[in-house]
């Protein structure tokens, strides 16, 4: 049975620390035994794929950064061991700083977004455009540069015009094969 007191709540972190809070948080919730006012402590995360020796490398990057996602029944010692967590900015919350649980509807949508994220696994998501100039990262024209002719976005293909031997030619990529410039 889910406690209706759990509310979802969002840190603000120093950018880049998110990960760090989440285990001090985690630590001093059990160093407190207050297991019971905090239920979670998550960082959205979203999967990403990037090219790496013409191999695809699956990695992981903050949605949200700064930001660390809490469910608690915030009280106001609970609340203000929180605070007081190196790298812990505070709560996102009213001007005099105090805490504000997200609404519902915001909680189903970052998680529902998290979910989503995981599921879906391979989609790159790059928005590349006619005129742009990337630079190939894989294949044998890796570390050429070109510019953009055509965008296959149901395909997730480009054709990219690079000079070889001073003429321009048209090569055929996938996403995972060039980086922006």
């Amino acid at each position: 049975m889910a406690d209706q007191s759990l509310k979802w709540y969002v840190v603000r972190a120093v950018s880049g620390k998110e990960k760090k809070v989440k285990q001090y948080i985690d630590a001093e919730i059990s160093r407190l035994g207050i297991q019971h006012l905090v239920a979670q402590v998550l960082i959205p995360m979203e999967k990403y794929y990037q090219m790496r020796d013409g191999k695809k490398v699956a990695k992981e990057r903050n949605y949200y950064p700064g930001y660390v996602l809490i469910e608690a029944s915030l009280d106001a010692e609970t609340e203000h061991v929180i605070k007081n967590i190196n790298s812990v900015i505070g709560f996102l919350g009213d001007k005099a700083g105090n805490a504000i649980p997200l609404r519902p509807s915001e909680v189903n949508r970052i998680l529902g977004k998290v979910d989503e994220m995981a599921e879906q696994g391979e989609t790159i998501n790059v928005p590349y455009y006619v005129g742009e100039t990337v630079k190939v990262n894989d294949g044998p024209f890796n570390g050429f540069t070109g510019e953009i002719e055509e965008v296959h976005e149901d395909k997730k293909k480009l054709i990219v015009m690079v000079k070889v031997f001073g003429r321009k030619t048209p090569l055929e990529l996938n996403y995972m094969q060039v980086e922006k410039e």
